[in-house]
């Protein structure tokens, strides 16, 4: 399987003319290229596009400046215009899983910027890492590539960063799993609630996103094309890279470790497009990085030979007790705590959630349809019924 190793390094004065200069030759292959599709009847293949916004636009004055950088980056902006499409078709035909793709568009100047370099384009020679036309640069070797890069991606993003992204191809690896499974209730203040009982708190971006939305209401009060507005903008992408990394090191390490100790690891498909409509909590919902979390732990569950496993959304994980399986209906988001009157068990809102899905997951979930017609289903809980509930507290 592959994988991708990503490293910083901090290019000379000369090497960020040179970089700039090429993501701007790509940038511009791609839109040429993107624009002969969209006035075409039928989608050109790949090796014609090249032959018109590489080969022949060298030869004319106005795209002559192309031939000062590597044509290997040009060709790939090409090919990864054509993989586009191609993810597009797949994706309206049904052969490719997730959300509708949208169709490519047109590559902008400011915002995240990369060249793809495949064998040919570069090499890695002791701790340099030479690039066709840039020159040699030395990358923080934070660990050791596993393989030989089958190719690199320089990417500068918002803050003006620079980074190498290499891929490789790594082998699964076989470690023991200290548990059978785990359930995980994704949520706001607390992340996870793990069907073990344990609970892993979020990060806390508050502070940050406050200075986030004050630096932005004052980037919309500066002029277009200003010096000053342009330090603004710089500064709210320094800020949202800050909330950024402290997100993806805490969900590398969280996921990291599930997949470690378990050996089946087991989530909700949650509704996450239709739950950041709610206006009172689609800002903090946004921040936590839900699907994120899911595609790392799928990624790492293959790479630990683990079984990842994802519930249906409409299971009724927070309406039933865990022990015995009665359901006692809908709660109230303030209600945290849940006491079942049939069995009698006190149960923590999230914890009780977890540990249902992990039933679910594993196929040994009570017989909800039984429970209900040995014992009757009560009117929803409130958080103002004591019988039921135990510790009304805010989420």
């Amino acid at each position: 399987m592959k994988a991708r190793y990503q490293y910083r390094f901090y290019p000379t004065d000369t090497q960020k003319q040179s970089l700039a200069q090429l993501f701007g030759c790509v940038r511009v292959v791609w839109n040429d290229a993107l624009a002969i599709c969209k006035d075409s009847e039928k989608l050109p293949k790949n090796g014609d596009l090249q032959k018109v916004v590489i080969t022949e636009a060298k030869k004319t004055d106005e795209r002559l400046w192309l031939a000062d950088v590597s044509n290997i980056p040009l060709q790939q902006s090409v090919a990864d215009l054509g993989t586009a499409y191609q993810n597009f078709f797949n994706s309206r035909n049904g052969k490719r899983k997730g959300s509708k793709m949208g169709l490519p568009r047109f590559k902008k100047k400011q915002g995240r910027q990369s060249a793809r370099f495949r064998i040919g384009g570069f090499s890695i020679k002791g701790t340099h890492v030479y690039i066709a036309k840039i020159g040699n640069v030395d990358p923080i070797w934070s660990r050791e590539l596993p393989s030989e890069p089958s190719s690199v991606t320089v990417i500068k993003d918002a803050a003006n960063r620079y980074f190498l992204s290499f891929v490789v191809e790594i082998v699964p690896i076989v470690h023991p799993a200290l548990n059978p499974s785990i359930g995980i209730d994704l949520g706001i203040k607390v992340f996870a609630a793990l069907s073990s009982g344990e609970k892993v708190l979020s990060p806390n971006y508050s502070n940050v996103d406050r200075r986030v939305r004050k630096a932005q209401r004052k980037l919309a009060r500066q002029v277009k094309g200003s010096k000053r507005r342009e330090r603004t903008r710089l500064k709210i992408a320094k800020l949202h890279n800050q909330i950024a990394d402290t997100r993806k090191d805490f969900l590398h390490k969280l996921s990291t470790r599930m997949v470690r100790e378990n050996q089946s690891i087991i989530l909700e498909d949650l509704n996450v497009s239709g739950m950041v409509k709610n206006r009172k909590l689609s800002r903090v919902i946004s921040l936590q990085g839900w699907r994120e979390f899911r595609v790392l732990v799928e990624a790492k569950s293959e790479k630990f030979s683990r079984t990842f496993t994802v519930i249906s959304r409409w299971e009724p994980t927070s309406q039933i007790c865990s022990d015995c399986g009665f359901k006692w209906g809908k709660l109230d988001l303030k209600v945290r705590t849940v006491t079942c009157v049939s069995c009698g068990s006190i149960h923590d809102r999230d914890i009780n959630a977890s540990r249902n899905i992990d039933k679910v997951g594993t196929g040994h979930c009570h017989d909800s349809k039984r429970t209900q017609r040995d014992s009757k289903t009560g009117s929803p809980a409130s958080f103002v019924e004591a019988s039921r509930i135990t510790a009304p507290l805010g989420r």
